[in-house]
């Protein structure tokens, strides 16, 4: 089993339940783990035997430029669009972390993990 993981990729946008969330934007942060078994040997050193971690992060870019009302439904996306390029995957995780949430306290982030 192999495991490739892209943390703490960092993007502004404008998710949230409450219209001036989608208005004003926040920080969020997105974490991505996906598990595969290797069909091919490492040692030919070629991309296409693995899962590109670069691709996952553009995923996550796309995704995140589509305001949502729900941060489930985001990292929803992001997980369904690694399942269609990588259909090899047998385990993705995806999380995302909306930071400084508007709770009416300090609250570091609130966030979401989903795994498919």
């Amino acid at each position: 089993m192999v495991t490739i993981s892209l943390q703490g990729a960092e993007f502004f946008a404008h998710h949230g339940f409450y219209p001036e969330e989608q208005v004003l934007g926040n920080k969020f942060i997105v974490d991505i783990t996906v598990s595969f078994t290797p069909g091919h040997n490492f040692k030919d050193d070629k991309i296409s035997n693995t899962i590109d971690y670069e691709t996952l992060q553009k995923i996550a870019e796309a995704k995140m430029k589509h305001a949502c009302k729900l941060i489930e439904t985001v990292a929803q996306s992001i997980a369904d669009e690694i399942k269609d390029k990588y259909p090899f995957a047998e385990t993705i995780k995806v999380s995302v972390k909306k930071q400084d949430p508007p709770l009416g306290g300090k609250v570091e982030y609130a966030g979401v993990e989903i795994t498919v």
